[in-house]
C-alpha cells in the first residue's frame, strides 16, 4: 500500500484508527509537517490529520520567499533575524529543487526609510546575525549602477540601491515534501480529515474523532500527546478544549496580485518603500510578476479569505507611487491570492508590528498548541515543539527519544550529493528520456518542482505516452497521475493550486484545460456523473477567489 496515495485512503484512515499513537498532530501546513518530520525521525509513533488540503491556509499563500527576516530589524527581533537567516540556508541545503538564492534589490530614495549609510549598517547587522555567507553578502550602488539593473526605476530622487541575496521558494510544495519525506520514515497523514471533537480519559485529552471528509467515515484517532498545529484556526481548535485556552490570536491578511511579465518586466526581484512607509515585493516568476503583500487585520472567513478591492487598489498605488510609467491597473491582474498570518496577539501594536515569533501554549488538557512564526523558521518551530512532546512521553510513558537531526535530512526530491550534483541533474534527465522530446528549459522547470523525484514522474509520462493517447499534454496528465498516486491528491483544486501553482501563475492553461482535467480525473478515480460536476463546482468557486472581488 503506498502510504500517500489518495486511492488508498479508506485503508489509512483505518490505520489512524486502529492504531495508539505517541503523537498526533492537527494541521497539515508547513509547521505540523515538520512535527510530524522531526517526530517520525526521532522514532515517535505519528499522525497527521489536515481538515482541507495539505498548505491549503498560510502555509501555500505565502510570498513564496525563504527570506532571512531583514524586515525585522526594525522591530528590534535580533534573535528571530539570527535564528531564520541560519535557518534559511539549511533549507536551502535540504531542498535544493524549491529553494533559489536569487537578488533582491533595494532602491534608495530620498526621504525613503533608508539611506547609504542606515542601508549600509542595516545590512551589516543583519548579515551578521543571520550567518551570511560571505559570497552572498550585500552590495552597495550608485545610481547608474541601480538603474542599469533595474531602468524601470524613477530616476527622481534616487540615491542608489543595496543588491542583496534572497531565496526564493514554492512554499506548498515545500510543505508537500516535508510530509512525504515524514510518511517514508513512518508518519500516517490524511489530508481534508477533520477533527470533529476531543476524546478524554479524566481530565486529559486521549485523542479525537475525525470525520474523512471524502468518503464520509468516521472514527477515533488516539494518541498520547495531541499538538494544535492548525495556523488561524489556533483559537477555533482550543474553544473545543475544556480547558479553555484564552484567545492568543492576531490574524492579519496579505494580498498578491499577478500579472504577466510584459506588462512589468522586471529584470530581478525588488524590495521597496511604499508610500505608507511599508515594504512590499516585486518577483518576476514563470513569465509573470507577482507583487505583494498587504498587511491588514482580518476577521473574516479564515478558509475563505477574499481579495477585496480596496487590497489590489493599495497595491496598485504602490506600484503606480514607485513605478508609474507602467500604467498598470486592476484589469491587468490574471489572477492573485489572500494569505493569513496567525501572529501572537499583543496589544496596541499595529498589523506590521505584531511579532512574527513563535510560541508554546499547554493547556490543563495537555493539549499543546503552537501559533505565530514564519514558513523560513518551520524547522525550528518543530524542533520546539517535539521537545516538549518528547518531555511528556518521557514523564507519562517513560519513552525516550534522541535529539532533533532534520538538519541533516534531505527532503523528499532533495536527494542530492551536493550541488553540483543538483545543478547537473537535469541534462541527465533529459539524456535518460530522450523518447519523450523535452527540451533542457522543460526538463529544469521539472527538476525545480520534483527535484530527484523527477525520474518518477517522468517515467509515468513514458508509460501513458505508450498506452493512451489523448488531447491533455503528457506532461500535465503525467504530473495528475503522479499527484494522486504520490502526494495524495484528492481533487482539482488540490493539483491546480497546490501541487502546481497552475491557478496562481498560469490561469489561461487552467481555462483552457479544466474541463479535461476534470473528465480525466474522474476516470482515474472513477467519479460519477454527480461528483464530477462538484468538482468542477468546487474549481469554479476557488478560482473565483483568485480574483479581485471573487
Amino acid at each position: 500500500m503506498n502510504p500517500f496515495s489518495s486511492r488508498n485512503r479508506s485503508s489509512l484512515f483505518s490505520a489512524l484508527c486502529q492504531n495508539h499513537f505517541d503523537l498526533l498532530v492537527i494541521g497539515g501546513g508547513i509547521t505540523g509537517a515538520g512535527i510530524a518530520l522531526d517526530a517520525s525521525s526521532r522514532g515517535m509513533k505519528t499522525a497527521l490529520v489536515e481538515m482541507q488540503d495539505f498548505a491549503s491556509g498560510t502555509s501555500g499563500r505565502s510570498t513564496k520567499l525563504i527570506h532571512g527576516g531583514l524586515r525585522y530589524l526594525k522591530q528590534l527581533e535580533f534573535r528571530l533575524v539570527s535564528e531564520i537567516g541560519k535557518e534559511r540556508e539549511i533549507v536551502h541545503r535540504i531542498a535544493p529543487h524549491l529553494t533559489k538564492p536569487e537578488h533582491m534589490l533595494l532602491p534608495l530614495y530620498k526621504g525613503g526609510s533608508l539611506g547609504k549609510i542606515s542601508g549600509r549598517i542595516g545590512m551589516g547587522i543583519y548579515e551578521w546575525l543571520a550567518g551570511v555567507k560571505k559570497e552572498e553578502w550585500h552590495q552597495v550602488l550608485s545610481v547608474e549602477e541601480t538603474l542599469q539593473m533595474e531602468p524601470l526605476l524613477p530616476v527622481k530622487d534616487l540615491l542608489g540601491g543595496i543588491l542583496f541575496y534572497e531565496y526564493r521558494t514554492d512554499d506548498a510544495r515545500l510543505t508537500l515534501d516535508v510530509m512525504k519525506e515524514a510518511i517514508t520514515r513512518g508518519a500516517v497523514a490524511l489530508n481534508h480529515t477533520k477533527a470533529l471533537s476531543f476524546l478524554r480519559e479524566g481530565d486529559k485529552l486521549a485523542g479525537i474523532v475525525a470525520e474523512d471528509k471524502i468518503s464520509g467515515s468516521t472514527g477515533e484517532i488516539r494518541a498520547s500527546v495531541i499538538v494544535n498545529a492548525t495556523g488561524p484556526w489556533v483559537d477555533q481548535l482550543g474553544e473545543q478544549d475544556d480547558s479553555r485556552i484564552p484567545h492568543r490570536l492576531h490574524i492579519t491578511k496579505g494580498v498578491h496580485l499577478v500579472v504577466d511579465w510584459k506588462k512589468f518586466p522586471v529584470r530581478q526581484s525588488i524590495y521597496f518603500d511604499t508610500f505608507d512607509k511599508r515594504m512590499i515585493f516585486v518577483i518576476p516568476r514563470d513569465g509573470k510578476t507577482y507583487i505583494g503583500t498587504t498587511d491588514t487585520f482580518y476577521s473574516g472567513e479564515i478558509a475563505s479569505p477574499r481579495i477585496e478591492a480596496a487590497d489590489a487598489d493599495y497595491l496598485l498605488r504602490c506600484i503606480h507611487t514607485s513605478f508609474p510609467d507602467l500604467g498598470i491597473t486592476a484589469s491587468d491582474v490574471e489572477s492573485a491570492w489572500a494569505g493569513l498570518r496567525p501572529l501572537i496577539r499583543k496589544a496596541g501594536k499595529g498589523p506590521s508590528e505584531v511579532s512574527r515569533k513563535d510560541e508554546l501554549f499547554e493547556s490543563e488538557s495537555g493539549l499543546i498548541t503552537i501559533a505565530g512564526g514564519k514558513l523560513t523558521g518551520y524547522r525550528k518551530m518543530s524542533e520546539r515543539v517535539v521537545n516538549r512532546v518528547g518531555e511528556r512521553l518521557l514523564k507519562e510513558h517513560s519513552k525516550t527519544y534522541p535529539k532533533c537531526f532534520t538538519e541533516h535530512i534531505p527532503l523528499s526530491g532533495g536527494k542530492f550529493r551536493d550541488m553540483e550534483d543538483f545543478n547537473g541533474f537535469a541534462k541527465i534527465q533529459a539524456d535518460n528520456y530522450r523518447d519523450l522530446d523535452l527540451d533542457q528549459e522543460k526538463v529544469q522547470s521539472l527538476v525545480k518542482r520534483y527535484g530527484s523525484n523527477t525520474p518518477a514522474l517522468l517515467d509515468r509520462a513514458e508509460a501513458l505516452r505508450l498506452s493512451e493517447e489523448h488531447p491533455l499534454p503528457l506532461l500535465l496528465r503525467a504530473a495528475l497521475h503522479y499527484s494522486i498516486e504520490e502526494e495524495m491528491c484528492c481533487n482539482l483544486c488540490d493539483f491546480l493550486v497546490r501541487r502546481t501553482s497552475m491557478a496562481y501563475f498560469h490561469s489561461g492553461q487552467v481555462e483552457q484545460w479544466k474541463i479535461s482535467l476534470n473528465e480525466y480525473m474522474g476516470e482515474t478515480l472513477g467519479w460519477d456523473e454527480a461528483t464530477r460536476k462538484l468538482q468542477l463546482t468546487s474549481l469554479e468557486h476557488t478560482l473565483s477567489e483568485c480574483r479581485i472581488g471573487g
